[in-house]
C-alpha cells in the first residue's frame, strides 16, 4: 500500500493544482516510482489511498502499467480530511486480500533502501517470533526520532514540541538509540484484528500503542541507502540531483 492522501502544501505552487503523490520526478509521477520499485520487490497488487485531488489518483491507476493490478482508497468519500497512515491503512482495509505481510511506502518518499531484503528481514522475524511490524529506520538528524533497542521500537519523541513517549521499557543490555523513520514498513494482516475502529490518526500512535500491549515491532537499519523525503521544493531538487532525475 502507498500513503498517497496528502495534499503537499509546502510543495506549492507545484501542488496547487496536482496531488503531492503526482508531482513529476524523472518524467514519472513520485507515486509511480514507489509503485514501480515495489512491483520490482516483487509486489503482486498495489493499494492506494488518495483524498486531494483523489480523481486525479484514480485516473492515474486505471492507466498504470506496472504488470500488477492497482486499487484506489478513496478518502475523499468518506472523510473531509485525510485519514492520516493508520486510518486510512483502516479505511483501504477491504481491499486487502491475501494472509501475506505486506509493504507500506510513503508516496514522498525516494529511496533505494532495499525493499525486498526488508521484507525478508519481516518474514523471519514473524516466523521466529511472531513480530507485528518491521520498520525501515536509518540513523540521520530528526526531531522526531523513533526510540530503538537492540528488541527493536520502543518508543517515539518530537524533539521540538518536547515530549517523548516509552512503550516499552528498553532492555537493560541496550539502551535505546535514537534513529530517523524512513517512511517504509512491512506488517502482518494480523494489525487489522487490532483496530477497535476507524477514524484520524497516526499509524505511529497506533505503534506505540500496540508495543504497550506486548507486540513486537521490530527495525531494519537502512543507513548507508539513499533517502529523501520530499517535503519541500528545495528536498524536491536535492532529491532529483541525487537521482538524476
Amino acid at each position: 500500500m502507498i500513503f498517497a492522501a496528502g495534499r503537499g502544501r509546502r510543495l506549492r505552487p507545484l501542488t496547487d493544482a496536482t496531488p503531492k503523490a503526482l508531482v513529476d520526478f524523472g518524467g514519472v509521477p513520485l507515486l509511480e516510482r514507489v509503485a514501480g520499485n515495489l512491483v520490482a520487490a516483487g509486489a503482486h497488487r498495489l493499494i492506494v489511498n488518495a483524498h486531494y485531488l483523489a480523481e486525479q489518483v484514480a485516473a492515474w491507476a486505471e492507466g498504470a502499467s506496472l504488470g500488477v493490478p492497482v486499487f484506489v482508497s478513496r478518502e475523499d468519500e468518506e472523510s473531509p480530511a485525510p485519514l492520516d497512515t493508520s486510518g486510512g491503512l483502516f479505511h483501504a482495509r477491504s481491499l486487502f486480500e491475501g494472509r501475506e505481510p505486506f509493504l507500506l511506502h510513503n508516496c514522498d518518499v525516494v529511496t533505494d533502501v532495499d525493499l525486498a531484503a526488508l521484507y525478508r528481514a519481516h518474514l523471519e522475524g514473524e516466523a521466529r517470533a511472531g513480530r507485528l511490524a518491521t520498520l525501515a529506520i536509518a540513523e540521520r538528524e530528526t526531531s522526531r526520532p523513533l526510540l530503538v533497542d537492540g528488541r527493536g521500537v520502543c518508543g517515539r519523541a518530537n524533539r521540538d514540541e518536547g515530549w517523548e513517549v516509552v512503550a516499552r521499557e528498553p532492555s537493560s543490555a541496550d539502551e535505546a538509540r535514537e534513529y530517523g523513520f524512513c517512511g517504509i514498513h512491512v506488517i502482518s494482516p494480523r494489525v487489522f484484528e487490532r483496530y477497535a475502529e476507524g477514524g484520524v490518526f497516526s499509524i505511529m500512535d497506533s505503534y506505540m500503542d500496540w508495543i504497550a500491549d506486548g507486540e513486537h515491532v521490530a527495525a531494519f537499519d537502512a543507513t548507508g541507502a539513499a533517502w529523501y523525503d520530499i517535503g519541500t521544493p528545495e528536498r524536491l531538487d536535492a532529491a532529483r540531483r541525487a537521482f538524476g532525475a
